[in-house]
């Protein structure tokens, strides 16, 4: 394979890379839009029409085995759950089985009935620290509220809820792949300890159903036609808990950090809070919270005039294609006016498209402005510089640390 002008630029987990990819991907999007990396085997796509026409073949462009580990970890994940299968890496028919099941059970309603629950929890998790005039927002709000909302969704004990997001970050973190093989292989059994807890939860609640979101599972499952094995259950279950809680906590800090570092567009989102919903859609457009997915080639294909041979992998950058000038006016500025917003990709498009998207816009719609509300004058430490996730197809923070004024604070009952 020969290297042309992108790609040697390429260190997807240098600092430099995590904290701004974009000058890279602008320079992919005019010289070179689909490009082959040799640092990581993989073919990176990244304009907007480019993107499309992928998301748009399922049948060229297979999302299983799209993501390989080594033999090691995969000799240590075979303990687990071997056969279970996850919505982002099946294709149909297994895939349109597994994503009928999450839609009966994942419906708008349901979402709809959420919000004031979720506006509490955000609430509850302020109060824990609005008197303390700095945090880590990521540690202390950024993953505990989505991941208390999934896990009060699917009936979860909150006590058991910390190891789940530990868990989750090693699985993808497993997926980025690692040349030090002992983490691959650390991480293999971070993900089969996730896989036995959610094993035996299920078994639990099989036995014993509840009303949540996994006895809704059990109930949709019983009256499909083509009933879905224990392993397939796992791993619809396994898929919300990873992507339902790491997906929002990446879109709150990075959110949080591209308001914070425009003082008037954070005084204008306090004093109109009709701006949230286009404020929403441009943090996902600019800091896409998964950065691109993954995808090998089942034939021949020719795109952005490279020829990519059969069994290629292929990585979709989402937030690329999210800043393409000929999709978005001054792509590269973020602007809570926006009207275009929403054509982002942030949550794919096609059979992929994510079934947690509602969740997500309500979660980050209702985070926004509580924090800006409940700790005044909210920006960011300059002492502190936050720290990126290293995880490359990922955008966001693992802390990001910010200050407010304290004698200030309001109280919950005011928010």
């Amino acid at each position: 394979m020969t290297e042309r002008g992108i790609a040697p630029d390429l260190d997807p987990l240098s600092r430099g890379w995590l904290f701004d990819p974009y000058p890279l991907l602008r320079r992919a999007r005019s010289e070179e839009p689909v490009f082959y990396s040799s640092e990581r085997a993989v073919w990176v796509v990244t304009r907007y029409d480019d993107v499309l026409t992928v998301l748009k073949d399922p049948a060229t462009f297979s999302s299983v085995d799209a993501v390989r580990g080594s033999a090691a970890a995969l000799q240590v994940l075979a303990e687990g759950i071997p056969d279970m299968p996850v919505l982002t890496a099946s294709d149909p028919p297994l895939h349109t089985r597994l994503r009928h099941l999450v839609s009966r059970a994942f419906t708008p309603r349901r979402i709809a009935l959420l919000e004031p629950r979720v506006r509490s929890i955000a609430d509850g998790l302020v109060d824990e620290f609005a008197g303390e005039g700095s945090a880590d927002i990521i540690g202390r709000f950024g993953w505990p509220l989505p991941l208390l909302v999934i896990g009060e969704m699917l009936g979860l004990p909150r006590e058991e809820l910390k190891p789940l997001h530990d868990w989750s970050r090693d699985w993808l973190l497993l997926l980025q792949g690692d040349p030090d093989l002992d983490l691959q292989v650390e991480r293999a059994r971070s993900v089969v300890s996730m896989q036995r807890y959610v094993g035996s939860i299920l078994e639990d609640r099989r036995q014993q159903p509840a009303e949540d979101l996994l006895s809704a599972l059990f109930s949709a499952d019983a009256t499909s036609d083509t009933p879905l094995t224990g392993a397939e259950v796992a791993g619809v279950v396994f898929t919300l808990v990873v992507a339902g809680h790491l997906t929002v906590t990446r879109a709150i800090g990075s959110g949080l950090a591209l308001v914070l570092a425009d003082p008037m567009t954070r005084d204008a989102l306090v004093r109109d809070p009709g701006l949230v919903p286009r404020t929403v859609e441009e943090i996902l457009r600019m800091e896409s919270p998964a950065q691109g997915l993954f995808r090998v080639t089942t034939r021949d294909v020719c795109l952005a005039g490279r020829r990519l041979a059969a069994g290629s992998r292929v990585m979709i950058h989402y937030g690329s294609a999210n800043r393409d000038p000929d999709y978005f006016a001054e792509a590269e500025t973020f602007d809570v006016n926006r009207e275009d917003g929403d054509l982002h990709l942030a949550f794919g498009r096609g059979i992929h498209f994510c079934l947690g998207a509602a969740l997500a816009r309500l979660e980050l719609g209702a985070a926004m402005p509580l924090l800006l509300g409940r700790l005044p004058n909210l920006r960011l430490d300059p002492a502190r510089p936050p720290e990126p996730d290293p995880i490359f197809f990922a955008r966001g923070y693992t802390r990001l640390f910010v200050t407010w004024d304290v004698a200030w604070a309001a109280s919950g009952d005011s928010a």
